[in-house]
């Protein structure tokens, strides 16, 4: 599904990623950590385009996308959510992800009135959960609920990749666990990729966990296998062995 290899991106000087290699096979829920300033959401934005690496590959299936424009990316199944979410506050629910399902649409079409609901949009509403909230406005949505919306309206655009920068940040207790729920959901049919510091959530819902340092990959396992990692708890959690998360009750 996606390949990275020897993926380089340097900033003033500054190697941002350091000849990071990463492979991620279709269907699979993928977790991506490490400390502040490793290159998780810097690897991101090479992966949509939003930054040009100075050298390494980045293939998509049958598609090579380093040189591709961001919303040429997302015409491939390339989706991706952002540390804030970007909602339009004063549309519904239902708008915003119509809104969103319309974007393989010709321009004069959307001025035209639309007829129903479309499936993208209806399975996305009900994917996320979202359906008996489909007309209240966006405005007046809790935190959770508007991180829910925007996974909702990538749902609508059928990608076949999806990113997710921290997507639990903010959240409340019950929030996370949903959320958790969610993306295990979303895995069973897509490829997803999670940015993200909350360790607890990790432990609980990741499958393959590759961590980032200083612009490479420190290691790549399973929950368990990174937590025991001295090197991840040295860099990453800051604790004793005895103290990982692997360890935790």
């Amino acid at each position: 599904m996606l390949e990275l290899r020897d993926v380089q991106v340097v900033f003033d000087g500054f190697r941002a990623l350091d000849g990071v290699d990463l492979t991620v096979p279709e269907g699979e829920l993928r977790f991506l950590i490490g400390p502040n300033g490793a290159g998780k959401t810097t690897l991101i934005d090479v992966i949509t385009g939003l930054t040009r690496p100075a050298a390494g590959s980045v293939r998509f299936g049958e598609h090579d996308l380093v040189g591709r424009k961001e919303h040429q990316i997302v015409r491939l199944g390339v989706g991706r959510t952002f540390q804030t979410s970007v909602v339009f506050e004063e549309l519904t629910v239902l708008e915003n992800i119509d809104l969103a399902a319309s974007f393989r649409r010709p321009l004069w079409s959307l001025a035209r009135r639309r007829r129903g609901v479309s499936e993208a949009v209806e399975e996305a509403l009900a994917r996320t959960g979202l359906e008996e909230l489909a007309e209240r406005s966006a405005g007046v949505l809790s935190h959770g609920q508007r991180q829910w919306l925007e996974i909702g309206m990538l749902l609508a655009q059928r990608p076949k990749l999806l990113l997710l920068d921290e997507p639990v940040a903010g959240m409340s207790g019950d929030e996370r666990q949903r959320t958790g729920e969610l993306l295990t959901r979303i895995a069973d049919d897509h490829t997803v990729i999670v940015v993200e510091h909350d360790m607890e959530f990790l432990r609980r819902h990741a499958s393959t966990v590759t961590v980032l340092h200083e612009g490479r990959v420190l290691v790549e396992g399973s929950v368990e296998q990174v937590s025991a990692d001295p090197r991840v708890q040295e860099v990453y959690l800051g604790r004793k062995a005895s103290d990982a998360v692997g360890n935790r009750p």
